[in-house]
């Protein structure tokens, strides 16, 4: 089960990777879009950790919707409501609860996901964080029966092998559609973005030694 700590402990280590890897992401978003994608996601998370440091809750669904409205507010352009709203409706969907096992999360972020593909018209194939998003999902879904642990590093190492082979799509939306060749040969920077979400999740469920 995934309780309210480690709920608060996944969207830490979300922050941190985020920090880590923003010139990375600043790199890969050059190439696609602004370049402004790590900057972007640096300032939300920031946002995030202000926001949610003092929320005294035992709600993951209060808490995740905490989260997916900051970063709305706090990102702005298109990153901001998309990723926003993975959160948003994750949370709406988990509801009022404090723990929640594998098939309420896979439920809960598929939910988030449905959101993310009707905000950015955006379906598996367009080279996009839906990329990436989905097939982590996909493995969570299909590790209901499996423990926790097992289940979230399946789905982190499938968000992982996504983005990476993202490099092979050309776009069908965003900036990055009107790159020379659909950006093929260049990784997905919200893609990236969402293995980074997942890594920060098995992290929290599977804590380094």
């Amino acid at each position: 089960m995934m309780d309210i700590d480690v709920t608060r402990a996944w969207i830490g280590y979300y922050g941190d990777g985020i920090e880590q890897r923003a010139d990375e992401l600043n790199r890969l978003d050059a190439a696609l879009g602004d370049g402004d994608f790590g900057a972007s996601m640096q300032r939300g998370m920031g946002a995030v950790a202000e926001a949610i440091g003092p929320m005294e809750t035992e709600s993951i669904g209060e808490l995740l919707k905490t989260v997916g409205m900051t970063l709305v507010s706090a990102m702005g352009g298109t990153s901001g409501p998309l990723v926003g709203t993975l959160f948003l409706r994750s949370g709406m969907t988990v509801g009022d609860v404090n723990e929640v096992d594998v098939e309420g999360l896979a439920i809960g972020l598929r939910a988030g996901a449905d959101g993310v593909m009707a905000l950015g018209e955006a379906a598996p194939g367009d080279k996009t964080m839906v990329d990436a998003l989905v097939p982590a999902i996909e493995a969570l879904e299909g590790s209901e029966e499996a423990p926790m642990s097992t289940a979230v590093r399946n789905a982190a190492s499938a968000a992982r092998d996504a983005a990476e082979a993202t490099r092979e799509l050309a776009a069908r939306r965003g900036r990055a559609s009107y790159v020379g060749g659909g950006g093929v040969g260049h990784v997905d920077p919200g893609a990236i973005g969402i293995a980074i979400l997942f890594d920060a999740l098995d992290m929290a469920i599977n804590p380094p030694e």
